[in-house]
C-alpha cells in the first residue's frame, strides 16, 4: 500500500486517501492474522490473503485476469471481505453485478422540414430518446435493477473514444440526425434478473420508429452475489460473535445499497461474506474519514470471526 496523508481530526476521526475504502480494512486483516499467530491459532490452518491493485477495473478477458484469484478460492471454502462497513451492526450477504451496454441508433439525415414524414422518419436521436424512456417505464420499478445512460452524442456525425470517454458530434438543428450513441451500466442480483432484463431491453431496442434502425450490445463486467443461504449463515456467526463481545446485533444489510465488489468473482464457489473492514465515511472523495473509536472493536471481532470459522467454533 503506498504512503498516503493521514490527519487525526480529533479522537474519534481521522481523514485520508482509501482510509475506510480499503486500506484501513486492509489493516484489520493484518492485525487479526496477527493476532492468532502470536497466540499459536493458524497451525495447521490455511489462510488465503489476495490483493487485487486495480479498483475492481479487471480488464478483459476477466477469465485470465481473475483466473488465478478465482482458482485461489476454489481450494477454499469461506471467503471474506473487508471493504468498508456500511455500519458497525451491518454485514453484506449479497452485492449487485455490474454490467455495460452500448446502443447506436441510425436515421436518414434530411432537412428538418421533413422530420416525422414518411420519406424521413424520425431521425437518431428521436429513437435513441424513445428506447431510453422505453427502459425507463417498462424495467425502472424492477426491484435491485438500475440501468443508467451515462453519456449520449448525436448529429449528423459522431465519434466516441471508448478508452477515454470522449465524444464529438456535427449537427445542426436544422438537420434530421443520421446517427446517435449512448453508453450505460447495468446493475442486477443474479444472473436471471441480468438475463432477463437484458432480453426485455434487446425487444424495445427492435421497435424501430419509422425510418430509423437502432441496435444494442452488452458487455459483462463484475457478477453479482445472491443472498445465498451460506452467506446468511456466515453473518449469523458474525452476529454471535459481536454479541458475544458486547458489540450488539450484526443484520444482513440491503443488496441494492453496495456497488459490485470484487468477491463477487467467487460468490460462484463458496461462501461469502463482505462489509467487514474498516467503518467512515465519503469514500472514493477527498474527504474520506475513518471512525477510529469503532475500529479498534471491529478488529477484535473480526479476529475472534476468524478463529472461530476456522476453529469450527
Amino acid at each position: 500500500m503506498p504512503f498516503s496523508p493521514f490527519t487525526i481530526i480529533n479522537d474519534s476521526t481521522a481523514t485520508g486517501q482509501g482510509v475506510n475504502d480499503m486500506k484501513g480494512g486492509n489493516v484489520m486483516i493484518f492485525a487479526s492474522l496477527k493476532a492468532l499467530h502470536e497466540l499459536g491459532m493458524l497451525k495447521d490452518r490455511t489462510i488465503v490473503v489476495y490483493f487485487t491493485g486495480d479498483e475492481e477495473n479487471a480488464g478483459n478477458p476477466e477469465e485470465v485476469s481473475r483466473g488465478d484469484f478465482i482458482r485461489r478460492a476454489q481450494s477454499c471454502d469461506i471467503a471474506l471481505g473487508y471493504e468498508t462497513a456500511q455500519g458497525f451492526n451491518i454485514a453484506t450477504v449479497a452485492r449487485r453485478g455490474a454490467s455495460t451496454w452500448s446502443l447506436e441508433t441510425e436515421g436518414n439525415q434530411a432537412h428538418s422540414s421533413g422530420v416525422f414524414s414518411e420519406r424521413v422518419g424520425y431521425g437518431a436521436i428521436y429513437e435513441a430518446s424513445r428506447i431510453l424512456n422505453q427502459f425507463r417505464e417498462e424495467l425502472g420499478g424492477e426491484t435491485y435493477l438500475t440501468f443508467n445512460p451515462g453519456q449520449i452524442v448525436g448529429g449528423s456525425d459522431i465519434s466516441f473514444d471508448s478508452q477515454s470517454g470522449k465524444a464529438e458530434a456535427l449537427g445542426k438543428t436544422n438537420i434530421v440526425s443520421r446517427k446517435a450513441y449512448v453508453t450505460g451500466d447495468l446493475r442486477f442480483l443474479g444472473e436471471d434478473q441480468k438475463e432477463r432484463a437484458r432480453e426485455k431491453m434487446r425487444a424495445i431496442v427492435d421497435q424501430n420508429l419509422p425510418g430509423t434502425s437502432a441496435r444494442i450490445v452488452f458487455q459483462d463486467g463484475i457478477p453479482s452475489m445472491p443472498p445465498t443461504e451460506g452467506n446468511l449463515a456466515l453473518a449469523g456467526i458474525l452476529d454471535q460473535v459481536s454479541q458475544d463481545l458486547g458489540f450488539g446485533e450484526v443484520r444482513p444489510g440491503d443488496p441494492g445499497s453496495r456497488g459490485a465488489g470484487d468477491i463477487s468473482y467467487l460468490a460462484e464457489y463458496l461462501d461469502c461474506l463482505d462489509g467487514i473492514g474498516a467503518p467512515g465515511r465519503g469514500a472514493h472523495t477527498p474527504n474520506e474519514t475513518i471512525n477510529l473509536k469503532e475500529y479498534p472493536d471491529l478488529i477484535k471481532r473480526s479476529t475472534l470471526l476468524v478463529y472461530r470459522l476456522l476453529h469450527g467454533k
